[in-house]
């Protein structure tokens, strides 16, 4: 049994985080907003198999919570808008925040099982 190569986990992380295949960084790692493809089309390396199930929602909600909280504070504390003001300044930022990150999330994970080797049998 010959032993394989390794695979570097940064790099694969970053060529993931721009919606890029993890292992050649030329194909694409999503045919649509949150759907993975089931091959890359440029290494034929497979993804089918490869779920990162809850964890980018939950990595998405961590960082969505942690870069809005200090704003939103701040602008709730120091200012004199209305309620409805301030969720028409809030709601869309958070919505924006979140779906930007949702995807880049995913793709971090889809690398690190990648890169660990633990979506393999």
């Amino acid at each position: 049994m010959s032993e394989q190569a390794e695979r570097a986990f940064w790099p694969s992380v970053w060529r993931a985080l721009r919606g890029r295949c993890p292992n050649c960084g030329k194909g694409k790692l999503f045919k649509s907003y949150l759907k993975q493809v089931d091959h890359c089309e440029v290494c034929d390396e497979a993804w089918i198999d490869i779920r990162a199930d809850d964890g980018p929602a939950w990595l998405t909600i961590l960082l969505t919570g942690h870069l809005i909280a200090f704003p939103l504070v701040s602008l709730v504390m120091d200012t004199t808008l209305s309620t409805i003001a301030l969720i028409s300044i809030i709601f869309p930022a958070v919505l924006i925040l979140a779906l930007t990150i949702l995807p880049r999330a995913k793709g971090f994970f889809i690398a690190a099982i990648w890169t660990m080797r633990a979506g393999s049998n």
